[in-house]
């Protein structure tokens, strides 16, 4: 009998590409998944991992038996639902990947209902950016995604999941204090052409949909500076550095020298909760999408 422990392992590997990522993922150290793996080979007869460069890449055999193992994963869910669902209480383990706004901004109350109020459930929480988080919902690497989209970038999600929508986070136009836009009113995105951006680096929701929201009003945006966390961006705003386009979920109180101005039309983002279908009866599913929704609403999103 193979150990399903080990299939696990090596399923991580297989989605998070490399032993590193999977130990991230699964609260181990690499050493330990390694061996994990090594424990697999011998069981096997087989040769999984290949050395390639300075990491590894899984062998044919490996990427039949990961893909054999993440049916058994799914089949194991399917057995842990049907027993939470008898018992009618939210219980085991529960894991959600959240971008880093609503990680900051919606999921501490969140988590701290759940913990109070479902003892028996163990919460887990990891930052990912909503690229990865659904795809790692849609794979069975974590039970629940919160995750947004835009509507000039829609994020689609794969066949498999559901998904409830969770509210509307509305965005702000970031200035220096004493910048020509910042005694504005209202600001027309046709009149943004010649400005200095900040904003977070390539690859991510936030840059491509700037991206393509100034590209529909015409023009290339000219972005300065790249930064992933928040505060970073509004101390190179207040520094007169350039403007930004920010989102009000985590972002918190606004530092002094910058001033928030309305762009019209105001940009708005979709947050929503997404899970596997088959994991749609479970009781802790309801509990988190139920927290998510009333602590987004006290939060202000829409």
């Amino acid at each position: 009998m193979l150990d399903l422990a080990r299939l696990r392992a090596l399923h991580a590997v297989f989605v998070h590409g490399s032993v590193a990522g999977a130990a991230t993922a699964l609260g181990y150290t690499p050493s330990a998944i390694s061996q994990q793996i090594t424990e697999l080979e011998r069981e096997t007869r087989t040769t999984l991992l290949e050395r390639r460069g300075r990491g590894v890449a899984l062998t044919e055999e490996a990427l039949r038996l990961a893909e054999t193992a993440q049916r058994l994963l799914a089949i194991m869910e399917q057995a842990e639902t049907e027993l939470e669902e008898r018992r009618g209480l939210p219980t085991g383990r529960l894991t959600i990947a959240a971008f880093a706004s609503a990680a900051r901004g919606l999921l501490p109350g969140v988590l701290a209902e759940l913990d109070r109020d479902h003892p028996a459930l163990d919460v887990r929480l990891d930052e990912v950016d909503p690229h990865l988080s659904v795809d790692l919902a849609a794979k069975g690497v974590v039970d629940l995604a919160v995750a947004h989209d835009w509507d000039i970038a829609p994020l689609p999600a794969p066949e498999g999941l559901a998904q409830a929508v969770i509210g509307l986070d509305r965005c702000d136009l970031l200035a220096p204090e004493g910048h020509a836009l910042a005694g504005r009113d209202g600001v027309r995105r046709e009149e943004l052409a010649r400005e200095r951006w900040i904003c977070q680096p390539p690859g991510t929701v936030c840059h491509d949909w700037l991206v393509r929201t100034l590209r529909t009003a015409g023009y290339e945006p000219d972005i300065r500076h790249r930064a992933e966390e928040n505060h970073t961006q509004l101390a190179l705003v207040a520094a007169g550095l350039g403007i930004a386009m920010m989102p009000r979920l985590g972002r918190g109180p606004l530092p002094d020298g910058v001033v928030a101005v309305r762009l019209d039309p105001v940009p708005e983002r979709r947050l929503y909760a997404l899970w596997r279908r088959e994991a749609a009866r479970r009781p802790a599913i309801t509990a988190a999408v139920d927290a998510l929704r009333a602590h987004g609403a006290a939060a202000g999103l829409a």
